[in-house]
C-alpha cells in the first residue's frame, strides 16, 4: 500500500529551513553538552529498577516491603523509558549508534521489545502522527475509540464511563497482546511502514518474555520462598502503577479534541504539508520546572520532539522557546495545556466520540 504523502507547500519548506536554522543557533550556543547527563541516567536508572528487584527478594519475609519495592520498580521503568528508551531510539543519548541500540535493549528486559517498539515509533509516529492505519499509537483496539471521525461501536459508545478501568491495564495489553500482534498479525498497522520482520527477532521477542517471567516471577517462588499469590500479586502491582503512569505522560500530548486527526484523501494525501501537521496534532504542557525537566524527561515539550527528534530531551526549553516565538510570527497552531486541563480534554475527545458528536457535526 502507498504510504501517505505530505501536501506540499514550498512556502512552509522555506518557514522550516528557517526556524531549523534559528533551534540549530540556539542550541549551538549552550557552551555545556547536556547529553552527559542523560548518559548518567543510562547508569543510575537501570540500576535502580534492578536494585529494587534485588531489595524485594532480599526481603521477601516483609510482604509489604516486596510490594513496596515492585510498585517503586513499576514507577522506574516509566522514568527508564522516557529519559533512555525513548532517547536511544533517535540516537540521542551517545554519538555511538551501538551504544544507543545497547541502552535500548533495556526494553527487552522489562517486559516489552526494543525492535517492534523502535519501529512503531519512528516509522509509524513520528512518521505519520494522528494518521489513522498509519499511526500505531492510535492503532484501534475495539474497545477504545480514540479516532473522532469513526463512528462508535458497542462498547465504545460507553467508553466514556469505564475507560479508569481498562487503562491501567494498558501495559498488560502490551506485554500479552500487542506485541504478539504486531510481530505475527498481517493486518497490524506496523506492517505497512516494516514489511516483513526477521526470524531471528521473533525468536527473541519470545525469549525475552519468558525470560522477563522468570525472573520477575519465578525466581522469588523458586529461590527466595515468596509465595505464588505474593509473587503474582506484587508484579500485578507493578505493572498497573507503570500503565497509569505511562498514561498520565502519553495522554495529554496527542489524543486531544484540540488536534487533528487528519483523513487520507483518495490517493493518500494528507491534508497539511509536514510542518503544519506536526502543529496540528500535537500540542505541548505548561508544566516546565526541575522536575519534569531533569526526572521526566521533558516530556511537556512534545512539539519540540516532533519537530527536531535529533536533539536530546536536554535542550527542548530553548528550542521550544524558538518555536513558540515562530508560531507567534508566522501563525501556526501552537498549543498549550496545564496536564490537568489535557487530560480532561482527552476524556471529553473520549465522551465526544462515543457520544458520536463528530456525526452529529457532520450531519
Amino acid at each position: 500500500m502507498e504510504k501517505p504523502i505530505y501536501l506540499k507547500d514550498s512556502e512552509d519548506a522555506k518557514l522550516f529551513n528557517e526556524l531549523r536554522k534559528k533551534v540549530n543557533q540556539r542550541v549551538e550556543a549552550i557552551p555545556e553538552n547536556r547529553d552527559i547527563y542523560i548518559q548518567i541516567k543510562a547508569v543510575i536508572l537501570p540500576l535502580l529498577y534492578f536494585g529494587l528487584y534485588v531489595f524485594a527478594l532480599f526481603n521477601a519475609e516483609n510482604a509489604g516491603l516486596y510490594i513496596l519495592s515492585f510498585v517503586l520498580m513499576g514507577l522506574s521503568l516509566v522514568l527508564i523509558y522516557l529519559n533512555l528508551i525513548h532517547e536511544a531510539a533517535h540516537n540521542n543519548i551517545f554519538k555511538s549508534k551501538k551504544l544507543n541500540s545497547l541502552v535500548l535493549q533495556i526494553f527487552d528486559f522489562v517486559g516489552a521489545n526494543s525492535y517492534i517498539w523502535k519501529k512503531r515509533h519512528i516509522a509509524s509516529h513520528h512518521a505519520y502522527p494522528n494518521v489513522d492505519g498509519w499511526d500505531t499509537d492510535i492503532e484501534q483496539s475495539g474497545v477504545l475509540l480514540i479516532v473522532p471521525w469513526i463512528k462508535a461501536k458497542g462498547v465504545q459508545k460507553y467508553q466514556h464511563r469505564f475507560f479508569f478501568l481498562v487503562y491501567p491495564l494498558y501495559l498488560f495489553n502490551w506485554m500479552f497482546i500487542r506485541d504478539f500482534r504486531d510481530f505475527f498479525d498481517n493486518n497490524r498497522v506496523i506492517l505497512k511502514t516494516q514489511g516483513a520482520i526477521p526470524v531471528k527477532e521473533k525468536v527473541k521477542m519470545i525469549a525475552y518474555k519468558l525470560f522477563y517471567f522468570f525472573y520477575q516471577i519465578a525466581v522469588p517462588v523458586l529461590f527466595f520462598k515468596v509465595s505464588i499469590g505474593l509473587a503474582l500479586g506484587a508484579w500485578f502491582l507493578q505493572v498497573i502503577a507503570a500503565s497509569i503512569f505511562a498514561l498520565f505522560v502519553l495522554l495529554p500530548l496527542h489524543p486531544l479534541p484540540d488536534n487533528a486527526f487528519p483523513k487520507l484523501d483518495g490517493k493518500n494525501g494528507l491534508p497539511f504539508s509536514w510542518l503544519h501537521h506536526q502543529f496540528e496534532v500535537t500540542n505541548d504542557l505548561q508544566e516546565n520546572n526541575w522536575f519534569v525537566r531533569n526526572v521526566l524527561g521533558n516530556f511537556n515539550f512534545h512539539v519540540a520532539h516532533h519537530l527536531f527528534p535529533n536533539y536530546s530531551y536536554a535542550y527542548y526549553n530553548e528550542i521550544t522557546e524558538e518555536i513558540e516565538q515562530f508560531a507567534r510570527d508566522y501563525g501556526l497552531n501552537y498549543k498549550r495545556f496545564p496536564i490537568a486541563t489535557a487530560l480532561g480534554k482527552h476524556v471529553e475527545l473520549l465522551k465526544q466520540n462515543a457520544n458520536n458528536a463528530y456525526f452529529i457535526l457532520e450531519e
